[in-house]
């Protein structure tokens, strides 16, 4: 790894701390780092270009949530005359004002990522083409399809003092047409909005793949819907609306509360208005009017507008444009047991390494509580399942079977409000009994509790996951499963639920944390003893996995740290508010973040404790709170420790050592905030680590057997290099 004090290529020199600004860097400006880092693989030229496009829908996806949600929040507070000032000391103007700079040249710089994409998939006989190259069969078919498939499901609205400006829903895309025509005499503006229930994108047939974007369809055949009129302009927009829900103290029903806040949200605050650089001056001046939003908000683009929905075109079945397929592992060790999870968790304790080992084991764990007639009870939390989900289909299994099932249901997760609604009834149909935890907290904590009858009495097996119960984010999201029926464990779960469900705050608990009532505390109390060890010359480091850093007093004991002589090294994939690397601040601090084929979501804080990392007198959590102010004061999440040798080592000797030892995929941060990547694009460099690839070929410790013993599983080793 580079040097901590090493300055990123255009900077004079470390910035000093003298005021918050030098101190850290603002929360939305990191995020927008972290989505430059995510738009920068699509021009990975390492890359198969179908994958480019994925990474380049991916980064138009989350700047749309990032509009929605944080930019839209930073103009709330303008409204309403807050001026709480961010991390670094700015006001909600200055940032909005930095940010929106920002936003339009990652616009920018997406369009130009497309235009330079579409080029090279046509070489590879994959067009996203305009009509007018097409030739006349094609052009011929797509008329067919127009008049037949798209004609029905649009709707053109006159826009005059007798037909108000209709409504366009939150992401909604739609064409204005200026028309005229002269018998009998008539100038009108009309609006075609873009119906969600149509593809986005629309492959013609024939052995080459040529997409075509509906709305060039729409315009391209827009005198078939305006037949005897003159077309005088014409323009494509889009809209993002404010999509935050703000839950009111004095609601009296959650499940109706959000239900109406889910509506409401589809027709909230207009945010940024999109346009095509060729919009008509008179159809562009009625949009900004009507949408009453910010000129600074308003985005025109000469290229495509709505770029997330280019992921239909990742759906093409071209395998050599696509990373080779990688099916998950199996653990062998819940093999030797004939699959059979209990008693492989009461054999020993395990960690399942998604998505490079399947999530199977999850669903299965819980189906088998299902049918097993000596489970008594199932607790669960739920925060987001996917639309499809095994694990709702276990739970409600498990209550139809005669089990007692609890379902703490999370109904303030983002974007899943209206789907964790639907699975709650559903869950309640079926006998669950459904609690939604605390009005004023998310629960976000991953935890499932089943209590089982065995010869020797009831025995508790527990889960503590790193990520969500989603089958579709295991597949590529990575995050630690972690299995185990210790006794103070289960206990402690058991409190935990206790406190969800019945506002019982847990007393005696015996291993884990729970925020937001200890959680930081206990972490602080960690780097603490850390410090100690460093001024008392013993060896002192920290290592952190986590996806995002923004809590001030925990940035502050880690500046602490660093000052004692504490060696702290971080994979943060995201936001993070630290500097790292300033001279008498943070100079024993680095960070890097990770961006490739698998989305990092884990989080892990490793503690040397005495000896140098990685060793087994180290201690080791996972957990499921990042290190926000949202997740350690507002949020219900949980810290566990990891002790079992096996699992201990793979944790630690295996996850993070292969976070830290990687340099394919990792951009370092640098003392003014910004990020370089730790190898530049092109060969495959022969001494490079790729911890995707290490993990994709080697079985994890805990998973791997009985043939552990034959010494099956490479051991991953620091260089002396990587310690300096």
């Amino acid at each position: 790894m580079n040097a901590p004090e090493k300055i990123a290529p255009g900077a004079s020199s470390a910035p000093s701390c003298d005021s918050p600004a030098e101190r850290y860097v603002n929360r939305e400006l990191s995020w927008l780092s972290f989505n430059r880092r995510v738009l920068a693989e699509s021009e990975n030229t390492r890359y198969p270009l179908l994958e480019r496009l994925r990474f380049l829908s991916i980064s138009a996806s989350n700047l749309d949530e990032f509009t929605m949600v944080r930019i839209a929040g930073l103009e709330g507070q303008m409204q309403r005359g807050i001026e709480t000032t961010g991390i670094d000391g700015r006001s909600p103007r200055q940032q909005l004002d930095a940010i929106r700079e920002q936003v339009i040249a990652v616009e920018e710089r997406q369009q130009a990522s497309l235009q330079e994409l579409r080029g090279l998939l046509r070489e590879e006989g994959i067009l996203i083409a305009d009509i007018a190259e097409l030739d006349e069969d094609q052009q011929a078919w797509l008329e067919t399809y127009f008049t037949t498939d798209i004609m029905p499901l649009i709707t053109p609205q006159a826009i005059d003092p007798a037909h108000p400006f209709p409504f366009v829903q939150n992401m909604g895309m739609g064409a204005l047409f200026r028309l005229k025509r002269a018998k009998p005499k008539l100038d009108l503006m009309e609006m075609v909005l873009i119906p969600s229930a149509a593809p986005r994108f629309v492959r013609v047939p024939g052995e080459q793949a040529v997409y075509v974007a509906i709305e060039k369809l729409i315009v391209h055949y827009a005198r078939e819907i305006f037949p005897g009129f003159k077309i005088l302009g014409d323009g494509m927009f889009r809209v993002l609306r404010d999509s935050d829900i703000e839950v009111e103290d004095e609601a009296e029903d959650l499940v109706r509360y959000y239900r109406s806040a889910i509506q409401r949200r589809r027709r909230g605050r207009a945010v940024l208005l999109e346009l095509d650089d060729e919009c008509d001056a008179q159809a562009e001046a009625l949009l900004r009017e009507e949408f009453n939003v910010d000129s600074a908000m308003v985005i025109k683009s000469g290229g495509m507008l709505g770029l997330r929905e280019l992921s239909a075109i990742c759906r093409e079945p071209r395998p050599d444009l696509k990373f080779p397929p990688f099916s998950p592992r199996f653990p062998e060790r819940i093999l030797e047991h004939d699959g059979d999870c209990f008693s492989a968790i009461k054999a020993k304790d395990i960690v399942i390494h998604h998505p490079y080992e399947s999530f199977e084991v999850v669903v299965d764990f819980l189906r088998q509580a299902a049918t097993d007639p000596n489970v008594v009870s199932i607790k669960q939390t739920l925060y987001r399942a996917g639309d499809q989900s095994p694990v709702i289909a276990a739970l409600i299994d498990a209550a139809q079977n005669g089990k007692a099932v609890t379902a703490v249901v999370e109904l303030k997760a983002r974007f899943d409000e209206e789907r964790n609604i639907r699975w709650a009834s559903e869950l309640e149909r079926a006998g669950v009994q459904v609690i939604y935890g605390f009005m004023e907290l998310k629960t976000h904590a991953k935890v499932s509790l089943v209590v089982r009858r065995e010869e020797d009495g009831y025995r508790t097996y527990c889960h503590f996951g790193t990520g969500n119960y989603h089958p579709i984010n295991a597949k590529i999201y990575t995050d630690l499963s972690f299995f185990t029926a210790d006794p103070a464990l289960g206990r402690d779960a058991a409190k935990l639920f206790n406190y969800v469900t019945g506002y019982v705050e847990p007393r005696g608990v015996e291993k884990i944390a729970v925020s937001p009532l200890n959680l930081s505390e206990r972490l602080f109390e960690l780097i603490d003893r850390e410090i100690a060890h460093a001024r008392a010359g013993k060896p002192a480091g920290i290592w952190v996995k986590l996806n995002s850093l923004t809590n001030r007093p925990m940035i502050d004991k880690l500046y602490e740290a660093s000052q004692a002589g504490v060696e702290i090294r971080m994979v943060i994939r995201g936001i993070c508010s630290l500097r790292a690397g300033l001279p008498g601040l943070s100079e024993n601090i680095q960070v890097k973040s990770i961006i490739g084929r698998f989305l990092e979501h884990s989080r892990i804080w490793c503690f040397a404790n005495g000896k140098d990392l990685p060793s087994r007198q180290a201690e080791v959590f996972i957990t499921s709170a990042d290190a926000m102010s949202r997740n350690l004061d507002r949020r219900v999440e949980v810290l566990v420790p990891v002790t079992n040798k096996t699992v201990h080592d793979q944790v630690l000797g295996q996850v993070m050592l292969a976070n830290m030892l990687d340099t394919e995929q990792s951009w370092e941060l640098y003392p003014n905030g910004q990020y370089e990547r730790m190898r530049d694009d092109g060969p495959e460099d022969a001494n490079g680590f790729n911890c995707h690839h290490y993990f994709m070929s080697n079985p994890s410790l805990s998973g791997r057997g009985a043939a552990l013993e034959a010494g099956a599983v490479p051991r991953l080793k620091l260089k002396d290099q990587d310690r300096a």
